[in-house]
């Protein structure tokens, strides 16, 4: 569809007009997007297709669907699109999208940032954009120079004895029809080498834009008070408190003052004030309880069961040398460094949000069912993000300050105490698993029958239900394992709570993959073997790409030689998200008997290494965060109100 202005002369064609991409489910929209006299003057960037635009600089932006926040994706993204168009490093740059169809992710049609899907998701269709766009300029400048022209580095085109800019040809591309296919580059200018991050330079600087950095004319600042119970609501409370207005958010209270620190002094003082109706299930939010409940499900046979994974009939308990192990998992809160935040401003006729989000998708829905607003009133903004691991997602604080700034009438900044930022998360699940396995006379695994009794996202939120609970997530991790067994069968067993689920870096591998490796080192003392040759016997003539991570681990770690007096050594392997990774840990005990992390050593087989250095970074992250998830942390609940045990005494 095409717009025409008579105002100004302008011609604006959406980037909603898909043309579909051959060999893949994602529709790449190709449409050239004028902004008005500026644009056609060439004093604007002008827009091939959704993610690509060129200003007269000759600078290229690519606009991504997928969240920054210190992954490196709008980096290794971009390194897609520059090695299409052979540009130079120094003329690339990269944004967060807005919102829309155009930049879901071709993976599961929905514009969010989780489960190691950008890459895997933007891969393929992000480098036929860019390929189009390469042979679209090519088109233009045939057309506009005449002779036959071919892509050269750095933003230009040649024709054997003449360069011109991608910027000259811009206009002249603007009135062609884009073409619907292109050969990919064979290149190896950008993929597989360690660029430098198109991030940094702003966050080194200060300019980069957080969700805490937003400032609005005329906004207010706010806090929120949540019950001190989960579950709870508002039944009574002030308008106003020393100078803060208040605002009824249901299950919490909005306090609105000049500054951020008033507000939460304001919240912290509220007291008696402010009355609560409290759940009558408190009792059972209960993280003691639950794990008795757990306990007896990982036994009972009449357990209401999803077999997720079954092959032969495997009776492990009935082998001379077996285990029969329960390992228990708590409750984890996200952490962010960034505690929540959000800015609205609401007006009868608009809605602009300012939001540090992983779920793009769900704010406009959010926003338009608070407010009664169209789409096409509702913008959003993504800033960075000071770290997400799946609590970004949600869209609960985004929905607080779209309240609040409507109740007052001006723009809100919602920024969340670190205490209720802990205290009303959205928890990854505690997880109670019980592994049964047996040995065959020639120390390999007879059977085995793995039950993970957990909480289910997908259950409550409505996606499976309680009769038929196939939560493949939840078993994540302890399904299509690489080592060679003869039988084996994976159950899931939903835990009943009402304890507000969520997404936690990685979810059903976070805790299966501790309870399945364990298990094996204690197959493998069963067996009297030493547990890197264990699995790598595991392996032998299966999986290459496993057993390659496995050797290359043992190599790195040094493991045929023991390490130094007093240290200990262990290994874990993880199939997961189209990687393979294998770690070996060096422990000791201090003098006070505690454990203390001196070494690690990680090997990775992710397929095409885009970055390598941004993989490196990831690994450094992953095992920072895996250690503080592991060894300190986890939240209790006892009626009803969550407990939070953090340390931030890393030894390592």
């Amino acid at each position: 569809m095409e717009n025409h202005n008579e105002n100004t002369g302008s011609a604006v064609i959406h980037r909603r007009d898909f043309i579909r991409g051959a060999g893949t489910a994602l529709l790449v929209p190709f449409s050239v997007t004028l902004s008005g006299r500026a644009a056609m003057a060439a004093e604007a960037p002008v827009s091939l297709g959704a993610y690509i635009s060129i200003a007269p600089s000759n600078i290229v932006t690519v606009s991504l669907g997928s969240t920054e926040m210190g992954q490196g994706i709008l980096t290794g993204l971009s390194q897609l699109v520059a090695e299409e168009l052979n540009l130079s490093w120094d003329q690339v740059r990269a944004e967060h999208a807005p919102p829309g169809p155009a930049y879901a992710n071709p993976l599961f049609g929905w514009q969010l940032t989780g489960g190691s899907t950008s890459m895997m998701g933007w891969y393929g269709p992000l480098r036929k954009a860019a390929a189009i766009a390469r042979d679209w300029l090519i088109a233009a400048a045939n057309t506009q120079f005449g002779g036959t022209w071919s892509l050269a580095s750095g933003g230009q085109l040649t024709n054997g004895s003449a360069t011109c800019l991608f910027a000259d040809v811009l206009q002249t591309a603007a009135g062609l029809t884009p073409p619907t296919n292109a050969t990919l580059a064979t290149t190896s200018n950008f993929i597989g080498k360690a660029k430098p991050r198109l991030d940094i330079p702003a966050k080194v600087d200060g300019s980069a834009i957080f969700g805490m950095d937003v400032r609005v004319p005329g906004m207010m600042h706010a806090t929120v008070l949540h019950c001190p119970t989960l579950g709870g609501t508002v039944k009574s409370m002030p308008a106003s408190k020393s100078g803060a207005t208040l605002v009824n958010l249901g299950n919490a209270v909005g306090v609105v003052a000049n500054d951020t620190w008033t507000a939460m002094k304001v919240a912290n003082s509220l007291g008696t004030s402010v009355v609560w109706n409290l759940p009558a299930n408190l009792n059972v939010i209960d993280s003691a309880k639950l794990l008795a409940t757990a306990q007896t499900l990982a036994k009972s046979p009449t357990a209401t069961t999803f077999v997720a994974e079954t092959v032969g009939s495997p009776a492990p308990l009935t082998a001379a040398r077996k285990i029969d192990v329960i390992y228990n998992l708590p409750f984890l809160a996200h952490a962010c460094m960034e505690v929540l935040n959000c800015t609205a401003s609401v007006t009868p006729t608009s809605c602009e949000i300012w939001v540090p989000t992983q779920g793009q998708q769900f704010i406009i829905p959010t926003a338009q069912a608070i407010t009664g607003l169209s789409a096409d009133q509702i913008t959003v903004h993504t800033t960075f993000l000071g770290g997400g691991f799946g609590r970004k997602i949600e869209a609960d604080y985004v929905a607080q300050a779209i309240n609040i700034s409507k109740a007052i009438g001006k723009p809100v900044k919602l920024t969340w105490s670190r205490k209720q930022d802990f205290q009303n998360d959205k928890y990854r699940p505690c997880s109670t698993m019980r592994v049964q396995a047996g040995l065959d006379a020639n120390g390999g695994i007879s059977g085995l029958i793995y039950r993970n009794v957990s909480p289910s996202i997908s259950l409550q939120r409505g996606q499976v239900s309680s009769a038929n609970p196939e939560d493949s997530g939840a078993v994540a991790g302890a399904i299509n394992l690489p080592y060679a067994m003869a039988a084996r069968r994976i159950e899931y067993v939903p835990l009943p709570t009402d304890i507000p689920l969520g997404y936690w870096r990685s979810v059903g591998e976070s805790y299966n993959t501790f309870a399945v490796e364990s298990a094996i080192d204690e197959l493998a003392l069963a067996a009297g073997k030493d547990g890197m040759a264990f699995r790598k016997t595991l392996l032998t003539g299966g999986d290459a790409r496993a057993l390659g991570v496995l050797t290359a681990v043992e190599t790195l770690s040094g493991w045929a030689k023991a390490p130094a007096t007093g240290n200990a050594r262990g290994v874990a392997f993880l199939k997961g998200f189209g990687s393979y990774i294998a770690m070996v840990a060096e422990v000791s005990l201090d003098s006070s008997k505690k454990i203390k992390v001196n070494k690690v050593f990680v090997a990775i087989d992710c397929g095409i290494a885009v970055n390598p250095d941004s993989i490196e970074a990831q690994l450094q992250g992953g095992i920072a965060h895996g250690l503080t998830a592991a060894m300190w942390n986890q939240v209790t609940f006892a009626q009803g109100k969550p407990s939070v045990a953090t340390s931030i005494a890393i030894q390592c």
